[in-house]
């Protein structure tokens, strides 16, 4: 694959592995380039009025999949996502540049509070949860959009609980007493209590087990077909974001510098030594890593 950094123009729209039917009536084999869910074209993000972060970035994210947005810390992922999701004010940040459509609408100026009823929502690095308030409680804050009868908030509980059991079994305990784990599901949980179209997760792996990433990423190809929710997420575990995802982005300095479906990333001899440590001739040592790192074949 050739690697050339993505400027103004917009990729093409990645193929999309089908949901299963009864989301769209199609087969969970069959493979189809659905439209545009989200548009990211060209932006460029300034924090302080003076501090550039994003150059030209541009990424599409279609109807019913998962995008990867890969990279290493201070790639620019999470800025990316504020900028989608309209959190950049708090940082003092600025979209300076370049256009953001959802559902071919322009978002940029729209708050972060009207892009959750549109079906926007952002789950953030770190797991921020309300560590004084119950599991449960955590949960319903997630409804605070949605004009909801009290039955239709037990039923989306309830949805809830059944692709989080355990958290069902620790509703009553603060969040600031449960496992990283659980925190990570009940960040994940209260987005889904907004009944999300588009969930941009930050980070999810970060600071837990490999057993119980495995198995949050689960939960997110779950989601993904049986709910035909799209998925935008910012991870630096490249191996676990690669194998779940329909398609992905690398950025590195604010900048993406390549781009294909998942597989094909996964096999590119570049990303195999960049990110997963591995190259045509085994494991390379970080002094090797360091050298090749400053001979980077698309940063030539």
């Amino acid at each position: 694959m050739s690697a050339t950094p993505t400027t103004t123009p917009i990729p093409n729209t990645p193929p999309v592995h089908s949901v299963q039917s009864g989301i769209g009536g199609a087969s969970p084999t069959e493979v189809v380039h659905a439209a545009p869910l989200l548009t990211v074209n060209g932006i460029e993000v300034i924090y302080n009025h003076v501090i550039l972060v994003l150059k030209g970035v541009s990424l599409v994210v279609p109807e019913g999949g998962v995008v990867a947005l890969l990279g290493a810390n201070g790639a620019g992922k999470t800025t990316t996502l504020r900028a989608i999701s309209n959190l950049l004010k708090g940082e003092r940040g600025d979209v300076t540049k370049g256009y953001i459509e959802y559902r071919e609408q322009r978002i940029e100026r729209l708050t972060p509070a009207e892009l959750v009823k549109r079906g926007v929502v952002q789950v953030m690095e770190g797991r921020h949860c309300f560590a004084h308030l119950t599991v449960e409680e955590n949960l319903l804050t997630g409804a605070y959009t949605r004009n909801m009868s009290r039955g239709d908030v037990s039923a989306a509980l309830e949805k809830v609980y059944a692709y989080f059991p355990r958290l069902k079994t620790r509703r009553t305990s603060q969040s600031g007493y449960t496992s990283g784990g659980e925190q990570q599901m009940t960040a994940v949980g209260r987005a889904l209590m907004a009944n999300p179209r588009l969930i941009l997760l930050d980070e999810p792996s970060m600071g837990l087990a490999p057993q119980i990433v495995e198995e949050i990423f689960e939960i997110v190809k779950d989601l993904n077909s049986r709910e035909g929710v799209s998925f935008l997420l910012a991870e630096q575990n490249t191996a676990v974001a690669l194998r779940y995802a329909d398609y992905g982005y690398i950025l590195e300095n604010g900048r993406v510098v390549m781009d294909g479906e998942a597989r094909a990333l996964g096999e590119n001899e570049d990303v195999k030594e960049f990110y997963l440590g591995l190259s045509s001739s085994g494991r390379k040592s970080f002094r090797d890593t360091k050298f090749y790192r400053r001979r980077k074949r698309w940063l030539a």
